[in-house]
This record gives structure tokens, sequence and C-alpha cells, in this order.
């Protein structure tokens, strides 16, 4: 087994790596290999087979992208046999497009040499045969899918396949993909250099290992599941039901977060439910979860990473199967498609604040959920509401992630939030939460996803043609299912908390019927304070406590 220890200042020009990806490297604006990379990319590169464990982050999927771009160009150089040199498994569809994406961007500069495709989404498979008849070098895909176009002859591995990557290994066999990865195998030529990469050394990966590598390097990052807390900083509020709404409406309503955010539910109801108290006060948001179609899931992360959405409202997996196998049968009517994933692997890029509105059911999905953001070298924030019976939970977590640090402290720090301050806000929030039925969230699920099976199928063409309507496609439109009083998107002055009125102030568009909130620029110590922890990617969470404000004004 090997150990990598961050941060050695080991450039990618050092590692003999084809001038067209450094270029590609540079446009991504990666300066140095992460510690991962660092070590990874040379045993590759050598051909050996490697076992690469490391916290979501941390640059698994370049780790592996650019030795298999390397090589399959060293191959088109000698006029090597055509078809696949590399196969990606991975356990969703989400993750599929993802590294497919990062692939592409990584081969920007030699596309030709270098062709990949992506055979995750779920159509028919004679629709993909014509993408693999060009015999494209590196393919990414589930094992399902996988499965179907080698049973179809449409996908040939033995004799051209060099590489196989197993991504998100700790999760192949819980998604149910056991058989299907063992039937892929039995596909493959009997030499071929093998890559897993997990973000923990699970059982499931132990047994993968057995199953597909031999004589491997076992690299795993000396460093905690999460970046350290200089880097990413938690936060903890008690708060039940009602409150945790009021503090969600107050935060966003009033721009104090900065940034992109990413809340997390525990249900798929949950999600919709959350979703329509927010649009009765102007506040839109994007919904993420498995009942969505995958191109749907696929798209909202894309227009999330080219803010394009500010805000998305996700469901943890794991909590979804658990409150479908509470109190139902297996052919109950909720059904979750076992390629998605939302919690784990996608890669959301530059999200300043991931907000637990229902705590994680476990220390492996608030790691999971938290490590959407603090990527690379980027800082981030989590806040977590903890309600009386969510209290266990939060201890849990804090003595697993105190675990992994060399120096004993408090991992969450609390946040302060005098609801007294906000009680126009309080009153406003309470009753549009109770607003939001259970009927009125089934009736949100039901539009949404007739909404999204129309987008993506049968106007496909006409978008292509119609550019200017693709604002139709948005997936933070409101779904109306609740109804909407217009003066509560509007913020009026008396309900703005004083501590705050010199700090912000209120741009009012009678078209629109809605509120701008602004920061005023002015030279009191209170707004430089205030700017100066505005630089924390989350400024309302580093300032904690509406009250403090005029403690500073009297400095």
């Amino acid at each position: 087994m090997s150990s990598t220890k961050p941060n050695e200042n080991i450039s990618f020009h050092c590692m003999d790596i084809d001038d067209r990806i450094l270029k590609a490297i540079a446009k991504l604006g990666w300066e140095e290999p992460t510690a991962i990379q660092e070590k990874a990319i040379p045993l590759l590169l050598e051909g050996k087979n490697v076992l690469m464990r490391g916290r979501t982050g941390s640059g698994k999927t370049g780790a592996f992208a650019i030795p298999i771009i390397q090589k399959v160009i060293i191959s088109s150089q000698v006029n090597d046999a055509k078809g696949p040199k590399a196969l990606i498994l991975t356990p969703s569809k989400e993750l599929s497009n993802q590294i497919y994406s990062n692939i592409l961007q990584l081969t920007c500069k030699c596309s030709q040499e270098v062709t990949c495709v992506d055979i995750s989404p779920q159509v028919e498979i004679s629709h993909q045969k014509s993408l693999l008849i060009d015999q494209p070098r590196i393919v990414v895909a589930t094992p399902i899918r996988a499965l179907l176009h080698i049973n179809a002859k449409n996908l040939i591995l033995k004799d051209s396949l060099e590489i196989l990557v197993i991504d998100e290994a700790d999760l192949m066999f819980s998604f149910g993909y056991e058989d299907d990865v063992k039937k892929v195998l039995r596909h493959l030529p009997k030499v071929y250099q093998a890559v897993l990469a997990s973000a923990t050394l699970s059982e499931e990966v132990i047994s993968l290992k057995k199953l597909v590598l031999h004589n491997a390097v076992i690299l795993k990052l000396e460093e905690p599941d999460l970046a350290p807390l200089t880097q990413l900083t938690h936060y903890y509020l008690n708060a039940e039901e009602e409150e945790k709404a009021v503090i969600v409406y107050t935060l966003l309503k009033l721009s104090l977060i900065d940034g992109k955010i990413i809340l997390f539910v525990n249900t798929v109801d949950r999600c919709y439910k959350l979703k329509l108290f927010l649009e009765q006060f102007g506040i839109l948001s994007c919904v993420l979860n498995s009942e969505l179609p995958a191109a749907s899931r696929c798209h909202v992360v894309s227009q999330f990473n080219d803010d394009v959405y500010k805000i998305v409202i996700a469901s943890d997996e794991k909590a979804i199967e658990s409150d479908l196998n509470i109190g139902q049968k297996k052919t109950g009517k909720r059904k979750k498609d076992k390629e998605s994933g939302v919690s784990r692997g996608i890669d959301f890029q530059f999200v300043s604040a991931v907000i637990n509105f229902d705590f994680p059911i476990d220390p492996f999905s608030y790691i999971h959920r938290a490590g959407r953001t603090a990527r690379g070298s980027n800082k981030g924030t989590v806040l977590s509401f903890v309600s009386l019976r969510e209290q266990h939970l939060k201890d849990e977590v804090e003595e697993y992630l105190k675990d992994g640090l060399r120096e004993k402290c408090n991992i969450f720090q609390k946040y302060k939030f005098n609801l007294e301050e906000v009680d126009g806000f309080r009153y406003r929030a309470r009753d549009a939460w109770r607003a939001v039925t259970r009927i009125a969230v089934r009736e949100a699920r039901l539009k949404e996803i007739k909404q999204e099976i129309l987008n993506s199928k049968k106007l496909k063409r006409y978008f292509q043609e119609n550019p200017r309507d693709l604002q139709s496609l948005r997936h933070d439109k409101a779904l109306h299912t609740v109804k909407l009083q217009d003066h509560l998107s509007d913020v009026p002055d008396y309900i703005v908390p004083s501590s705050l009125k010199n700090i912000i102030s209120i741009d009012k568009n009678d078209k629109k019927k809605d509120t701008n909130i602004k920061f005023k620029q002015g030279k009191n110590k209170a707004f430089k304070k205030y700017l100066a922890k505005k630089k924390d990617p989350l400024q309302g969470m580093e300032f904690t406590g509406f009250g403090e404000m005029e403690k500073m004004e009297e400095l």
C-alpha cells in the first residue's frame, strides 16, 4: 500500500504528458496536480494496476483520465488496431456524463486522435449504435448499458481494450450492478490494465479488487474524508420544522448567502415542499432527484455549473431508498432510477454553501453532501439544521469526523440566529410553509415529471431550431400548485432587521413586483467588517447573528 502526501509541488510538465494535454489542462486552470494525481498518473503511465482512494473532490477523475488520453495518443501514433482502448464504468448516468464532459475538455486539442462516447443514457440501443460504429477510443457507460451493447455486438472489447476503469467503486454493488460487472468482465481480454477509484475502502471495493485487480498499487490519501476546517467551515443550528423554513427564507431573500447553494433534504417529497415554499416568495430553485429523467438531471447539473441556476434542492439517495422501503411493497408507485446518483460523484462546481435542511441519516451521507463544496482549493461552508430528534445524528457525525483529526477540536460551530429580529419574516414563512399541502406536493411532482419528459423527447429538435425558446426548458420555473401572492415576493422596509438597515438597501421593481437587495457603500466600521466577512463563500455564516451588527457599530 502506498500513501500520498499532498502538495509536493510537482507540476504536470514533469510527468512526460503530451503537450496537447498540457494545453487543455492549462485551459481548465489546473495549476498543479492534486495529491492523488501526483501519485497515480506516473503509475498508470507505467502500466500499473491501481486502486485509488480519495475523498470527494480530490481529483480522481483527472488522475485516470489523463493517463488514458496519453496512452490513446501513443497508440494512434503507432497505427495500432482500431477499437475501444479504454472502458470507464460508473454507477450513474450523471457521473458518466460528467466524466465524458471532463474527457472532452482534456481532449480539446487532440479530439481527432482521442474520440470518446457516453452510452449511459437510457435510450434504445439502436439509437446509440452509430456512436460505436466509428469505434471510439474511450467508452463511458454504466455496467448495464455496456452489457446491453456487448450482447448486441455493438461493443467489442476483446481485441482492443487496454484499460478498464471503475469509478465510485464503493457504489457499484450497492446500486445492484454486481452481476452486470461480472458479465462485462467475461467479455474483456485476458490481460488489461485496471483502475478502481473510490471515496472509501469498503467491503464492496475489496470484492471488486479481487475480481479486477492483480498486483495492484493501493493509493490512499493521508487526509480526512473532508476538506480541512481551514477550508470547510461547519455550522449547526438547532431548529424545528417551521424555524428551518423561516431561516432559509430570510437568508435567501436578504441575499445573506453569497454564491451557489445546494439545499439537501431527505426525501423527494421534501424537495418539492421546499421548492413550493420558496417560490411563494419569488425565490427560484431547481429540484434534483432520481425520479426525473436522466437527461434532465444532467442538464440541471450542467446549468448549475454554468451559473444559470443558483439554488438546487437535492434529495439524498439513501434516504429515498429507506423512504421507499418503509410500509411499501416493492411494486409501489415510487420508483427510483438505480442509475441515478445525487449526493455522490456529481461534480457540482464552485458551490459556496451546502445547507442540510434535513440532517443526513449517517456520517457517510454527511461527508458526501458536504463534499459538494470546498472542492479543490476553493473554500466552502456547510450549515446543518438540527431538530431535537436529529441531535443524535449530529453527535454521530461529529464523533466520526473527530476520529480523522490529529488535533481534537469541535467540528461544528454554533450559528447564532435571532428569530426575534425577523418576526415579519417568521409570520410570512409560517403561513407559506403550511400552505404547501401533500396534495400540492403530489401535483407538483406529477407536473414536473410530465414537463421534463415532454421537454426531453417531444421538443428536442424544435428547441435546437429555436434557441430563444429554450427559456421554457428552465428547471427553476415556478410549479404553481400553491397559490402565489404577489406581495410575498416583496420585502417591505419595515420587516428588515434594524441591524441590517445600514448595510442593505431595497430596490423595488414595479414591473416584476419583486425586490432586489443591494449592499450599501459606507465608511462605518460595521460595513467594513461586513465586507471583510463577505470574502468567506457564505458571507452570512461568518457574520453570525443579526444582533452583532449593532455591537460592531458601537465600536
